[in-house]
């Protein structure tokens, strides 16, 4: 399962008292219907809102999510 990734250049975001982020790194073998189902399930259930993609030349996708800051924790997106 793809992990937490670095930021992709250009990607850089300030520090911000209301948004949180998190970049994701899907593989080449995550078609685009499994790799926007498992997005879905983030949006719905962790808050999570997809702010940028980027696709690479091997298939690999660099995802950013972006959700406001809540008062309770909730974990990161695992997919």
């Amino acid at each position: 399962m793809p992990g937490r990734a670095k930021m992709p250049v250009g990607w850089e975001v300030s520090p911000s008292d209301d948004w949180e982020y998190v970049p994701l790194r899907l593989p080449p073998e995550v078609t685009r219907v499994t790799a926007s189902m498992r997005l879905a399930i983030q949006a719905e259930f962790g808050g999570w809102e997809l702010s940028r993609v980027r696709l690479y030349n091997d298939g690999s996708r660099r995802v950013l999510l972006k959700r406001k800051k809540t008062a309770h924790h909730v974990p990161e997106p695992g997919i």
